[in-house]
């Protein structure tokens, strides 16, 4: 299975006609809810298998809830972990929160920053890991309260990966947006991620609602201070995949070939960065 790598798009239903004409060279592989293709079958199901035959898939799951109160759907995901196979995806990434309890809420609730969560959560993760049988990515997420709070969100999410030993996807916007809606400093999360630990990134844009108050979105521009914020992570942790993130007031597509090809440009500038000798100097 050839590892992916590059730059990365979230596919949508009604791209999937136009991806299996012509891929654009900017695009080196998709991203997909599993939640939202496991119901399909027939023609739709068709063409996707179709394109996953043909190129890179990740999956970004929406409904595991690892952090509900409520019972692992179990038989979810074993429809998760056939998916996967089915269609030859090794990268399952979810959000580092939850969205059940009594029912659907629709929506991802922080985690209390708790020793016990920390337990709680990562037993969840290390079941789901069981019944998959590869591994199950996190994501760090964005969160504008945070009850019961014992620890700050980088050591809450730091023992979670650590205790689960799993990877991370780190989502650079909600770095930034949780570090001006909660006053701390953005690259000191950053620098604080063990590098081996990163599977990808993520990166997308956001609603500036005041000044101390951003909402993490996904339907605006990438703004200046998020790429420098990716432009370090290349330097400090390393070129990984990253996936851009756009869910709604969805552009014409200039305007994402413009942000995928950023995130190249970046890229190729860490690698150059990177691979560039070091000349000592003459005293």
């Amino acid at each position: 299975m050839t590892a992916v790598q590059g730059v990365g798009l979230g596919l949508r239903r009604e791209m999937l006609g136009q991806m299996l004409q012509h891929k654009p060279a900017e695009i080196d592989f998709f991203e997909v809810a599993p939640e939202n293709w496991i119901p399909f079958g027939g023609a739709l199901q068709k063409q996707f298998s179709q394109l996953t035959e043909q190129h890179q898939f990740i999956c970004h799951g929406l409904s595991l809830s690892i952090g509900s109160p409520a019972p692992l759907d179990i038989q979810f995901i074993k429809q998760v972990k056939t998916f996967l196979q089915q269609h030859n995806i090794s990268m399952y990434s979810e959000h580092l929160s939850y969205c059940s309890g009594a029912g659907h809420l629709y929506d991802l609730m922080p985690i209390p920053f708790t020793a016990e969560a920390v337990d709680y959560v990562a037993k969840r993760v290390q079941q789901v890991q069981d019944i998959i049988e590869q591994p199950l990515i996190l994501e760090n997420v964005s969160y504008y309260a945070a009850p019961g709070q014992e620890m700050s969100e980088l050591d809450f999410t730091l023992a979670v990966i650590q205790q689960a030993d799993c990877k991370m996807l780190l989502d650079v916007n909600n770095i930034y947006v949780n570090s001006i809606n909660h006053s701390y400093d953005a690259k000191q999360y950053l620098q604080a991620i063990p590098s081996q630990r990163i599977a990808y990134y993520h990166i997308a844009g956001h609603y500036k609602q005041a000044e101390d108050l951003l909402i993490d979105t996904h339907g605006a521009d990438v703004i200046d201070p998020v790429w420098q914020l990716l432009a370090l992570a290349y330097q400090q942790h390393g070129v990984k995949p990253t996936l851009l993130e756009r869910d709604f007031n969805i552009p014409q597509w200039s305007g994402l070939q413009q942000e995928l090809s950023q995130i190249q440009q970046l890229q190729q500038t860490a690698h150059a960065t990177a691979s560039t000798p070091v000349t000592a100097k003459r005293a």
